[in-house]
């Protein structure tokens, strides 16, 4: 990490020096009311979607949940996290853990070398990123499930990013940018926020899911993978016959997991995909229908049509007459 943002990072805050000097933390630095939900508005200055602070070191860190999206990023050293009723979660220096509103997590003692960044964020600053990702993969899921007032989702993610450049650049960007309060960079860090999480599904394998009962089954993170890695062909069959298993307990699992059907991800992933094609090619709409699995034009034109309102055709002639 550039020296500059981890001298920033690295140094002791006012309330860090109290808590060094034996003082007990201050639960309304952070929190109004009895419980311990951190709140936004603490935080973030009114208009601000996102911002970033250190995470706060010499204390143990206790139970509590957010009413925003965290994303905690490990410079230095490590931090272990208590999810839910969860095992240990060790984040170690490069990797990423995301945790929406729903998840609640104590952290252990973090010394003077454990140098992490919290970013605390809105969930409409990911309306952006959501539109390119989509909802039929890990970080789909997970940020549908910031939206969400209730059921099945997917409340955290750990990412074992430390060997991926490309990641570790952005997140550095971000850091840089709302370190430096740059004027005007919301629509630049969306957009850096929109590439890191397609860097991640490209590297899919290093997201993991934590703590959770049945979200972070591999027999989930199996189909999901099956789904991101071959929308045109992806069968469920062909996973349960690679972990023994029925069809129709994996097919319950899912459904249990991710609150949809197996049928139903995979759908949504091929009209993510066949969006993708239409805005940023020129194939025609029966080869795009082709491409993502769809064998006839006139299925494709009514599943289109019955997901988006529109066809496919009138969405690409109003994508031509909005850039005119």
């Amino acid at each position: 990490m550039n020296a500059e943002i981890l001298g920033a990072l690295s140094r002791i805050t006012p309330e860090e020096q109290k808590l060094r000097d034996g003082e007990p933390l201050d639960r309304t630095l952070y929190a109004t009311g009895h419980g311990f939900e951190i709140e936004a508005a603490k935080l973030l200055r009114q208009g601000q979607l996102i911002t970033i602070r250190p995470h706060t070191r010499f204390v143990s860190f206790p139970r509590h949940s957010h009413n925003y999206v965290e994303i905690m990023y490990m410079c230095t050293g490590q931090t272990t996290h208590i999810i839910g009723g969860g095992t240990p979660v060790h984040l170690q220096a490069g990797e990423l853990l995301f945790l929406n509103q729903r998840a609640s997590h104590a952290i252990q003692r973090a010394d003077a070398g454990d140098v992490a960044v919290n970013f605390i964020v809105l969930p409409q600053f990911f309306d952006f990123a959501f539109q390119i990702v989509g909802a039929s993969n890990l970080l789909g899921r997970f940020l549908l499930g910031t939206l969400k007032t209730g059921g099945a989702e997917i409340t955290h993610l750990l990412c074992h990013t430390a060997e991926l450049l490309p990641v570790q650049n952005l997140v550095e960007s971000m850091i840089w940018s709302l370190l430096h309060n740059e004027s005007g960079a919301r629509r630049a860090n969306q957009m850096r926020m929109a590439m890191l999480l397609l860097d991640l599904l490209n590297h899919h394998d290093c997201i993991q899911v934590e703590g959770e009962p049945g979200q972070g089954s591999p027999l989930v993170l199996a189909a999901l993978r099956e789904i991101e890695d071959d929308c045109r062909g992806a069968s469920l069959s062909r996973v349960a016959e690679q972990y023994h298993v029925s069809l129709p307990y994996l097919s319950a699992l899912i459904r249990q997991a991710t609150g949809s059907t197996f049928k139903e991800l995979l759908q949504q992933k091929r009209l993510d995909r066949a969006q993708q094609l239409l805005r940023t090619t020129r194939l025609p709409v029966q080869a795009i229908a082709e491409s993502v699995g769809y064998e006839t034009t006139s299925y494709f034109y009514t599943i289109y049509k019955k997901a988006f309102g529109i066809t496919p055709k009138e969405y690409r002639d109003h994508l031509c007459n909005f850039d005119n």
